[in-house]
């Protein structure tokens, strides 16, 4: 029986490893042990490919041999995606390197760029040279017949490699969220954006209601007939979840604030961008530089009183801001440079709401500054100016030559000033107790049926209409948020987008966008002056410890065998 114990050891040991293979070949399962959770995947996320009962195909162009940073980047895109396929068996994935061929290279570039997909140039730090080389950042993502691009880089203003990388996995859960969101989720809700009131035209909004075409039906509409047709008019608009009226310049009529303040009684969800003055940079590009901000009525300061805030007609001037870039010398010795400009405040948000958490500064140009005022209405301050901010009045001549004067920060005396709220909650009608434009009729028995508490509804009100403006160069617009002459890039796209989408209580995607990501980074600097040092360490030390190892191990082997022999 002594004799045969090992075998039976063996035996038993063998029966165990078997079971347990064979019961792991059938159950899986995966263990988050970070501290942020990092590579659990939110139920919105894996919510958008529930419905996913074909292939769903993503090509990723982040491949090849690149720095550390962007290693890591290609990784934790390689294990989301894992993870959406895990759950979803029609999610599959491959990494494909289209510069890894010489030959093809220069060809491949160009065709993806046509795509839309540019290619990324990073710096090399590496032995106390600097070298430049291409990725592409880019994904396809590909289901029944429909493709659409997934952004792998998010860019952050004046950001290094590693501050640029970790912004990036943090919104890798977003990107492919919102991606298969698109091909897999159909539409639902509709938004109208006002017309009529000397809104922006549509070049200037182009850029966001492009993006948000992607996920909402978008229609313009007027409320010209109003004063023909109200009944027919106000029925039409409140067909719509949501409205967005985007800088207004025409004053409001009473016929429309009614139709709008029936449409808020509702239930209608709605997007102010408006400001109480008349100033914007173009004003200023004339021979003197200068112009004067005076206020602009628009007749809503009865309609936005009533709701809780005022929009107040002074301009905020404010020490963080964005630069506008001038031209400094005369004809061809003339040269473009970026210069410090008060009016164009860079808002600060709010880091405990979901529409503001983890958001780049949002830029303003001449923003006005809102007052909340006490009523029913719960009210939250998404953005607001810095703590070296103060305001000025109008008229209020405006001149460019401000840039050349040393500012005065005493006199930066009004800080924290609001840009931007949220109002949620129930609503008392503007025209209750007063005489109504019109009569609202109710279509069934004819009767009069003017609302004046709401249902639970949400407002937002901005301060400034040139938020949602992009730039346009050559007749063409430009990426919302990214200045042209300056290549930087603010978060007025992405505010709006989580506005939007918190007004139409499509959270999901805003708690997927503010998720955090923390990851530690080696300091490249220190990595270089200590390298030799880790290298002995790792590779001599072993090598060291295993010879002392067999030398003793030797010595102990014959001191004892020895005496045997003898």
């Amino acid at each position: 029986m002594t004799k045969n114990k090992p075998l039976l050891i063996i035996l038993l040991t063998l029966v165990i490893l078997i079971v347990v293979n064979l019961i792991s070949s059938q159950l899986y399962k995966r263990f988050d042990l970070t501290e942020d959770q990092r590579y659990t995947l939110s139920s919105s996320a894996l919510n958008t490919v529930d419905e996913v009962n074909s292939p769903l195909i993503i090509d990723v162009f982040l491949e090849g041999d690149f720095p550390s940073e962007f290693r890591r980047l290609r990784n934790e895109t390689q294990q989301l995606l894992e993870e959406f396929s895990l759950y979803n068996s029609n999610v599959s994935f491959n990494f494909i390197n289209p510069l890894e061929n010489e030959a093809n290279r220069d060809r491949n570039v160009q065709q993806l760029s046509q795509r839309g997909l540019q290619p990324f140039q990073i710096n090399i730090k590496e032995s106390g040279k600097t070298s430049q080389e291409l990725i592409i950042p880019w994904a396809l993502a590909s289901y029944n017949e429909q493709t659409v691009i997934v952004p792998l880089i998010k860019n952050k203003i004046g950001a290094t490699d590693q501050e640029l990388v970790n912004s990036s996995i943090q919104n890798l859960e977003y990107a492919f969220a919102d991606a298969f969101k698109k091909l897999v989720t159909p539409k639902e809700k509709k938004i109208a954006i006002l017309r009529g009131n000397g809104q922006l035209k549509d070049v200037y909004v182009a850029d966001f209601l492009k993006t948000l075409g992607e996920h909402y039906f978008l229609a313009p509409f007027t409320l010209d007939s109003i004063a023909s047709n109200p009944q027919k008019t106000l029925k039409d608009l409140e067909n719509y979840d949501l409205i967005i009226s985007a800088k207004p310049t025409i004053a409001f009529s009473e016929e429309e604030k009614y139709a709008l303040d029936q449409y808020t009684m509702s239930g209608g969800k709605s997007l102010w961008l408006t400001e109480s003055i008349i100033m914007d940079r173009d004003s200023l590009l004339n021979n003197n530089g200068r112009a004067v901000a005076i206020m602009k009525d628009l007749n809503l300061n009865d309609f936005f009183f009533k709701y809780g805030v005022r929009v107040n007609p002074v301009i905020v001037n404010d020490l963080y801001s964005a630069p506008i870039t001038l031209a400094f010398g005369e004809g061809n010795n003339a040269q473009f440079q970026p210069v410090q400009w008060p009016y164009s405040p860079l808002a600060a948000s709010n880091p405990n709401h979901p529409i503001t958490a983890n958001l780049d500064p949002v830029k303003f140009d001449f923003t006005s500054q809102i007052d909340t005022l006490k009523n029913e209405v719960d009210k939250t301050i998404l953005l607001r100016s810095s703590q070296l901010s103060k305001l000025e009045g109008v008229p209020k001549d405006i001149n460019l030559d401000v840039v050349t004067q040393e500012p005065d920060p005493a006199s930066y005396n009004k800080p924290f000033q609001t840009l931007a709220v949220l109002l949620e909650g129930s609503f008392t009608s503007v025209y209750k107790n007063r005489v109504k434009p019109f009569e609202v009729l109710d279509s069934k028995t004819a009767k009069t049926a003017d609302k004046t508490e709401s249902v639970p509804t949400k407002m937002i009100v901005i301060a400034d209409g040139d938020v949602i403006k992009n730039d346009v160069v050559h007749n063409q617009p430009q990426e919302l948020g990214f200045e042209f002459l300056t290549k930087r890039k603010f978060g007025n796209k992405e505010f709006l987008l989580n506005a939007v989408n918190y007004l139409l209580n499509d959270d999901g995607l805003i708690n997927i966008r503010t998720k955090e990501v923390k990851l530690a980074f080696l300091d490249s600097n220190k990595v270089e002056d200590e390298k030799s040092e880790w290298q002995f360490l790792n590779i001599a030390l072993p090598l060291i410890l295993l010879a002392g190892f067999g030398l003793i191990f030797n010595f102990i082997r014959r001191k004892r065998y020895g005496k045997t022999n003898r």
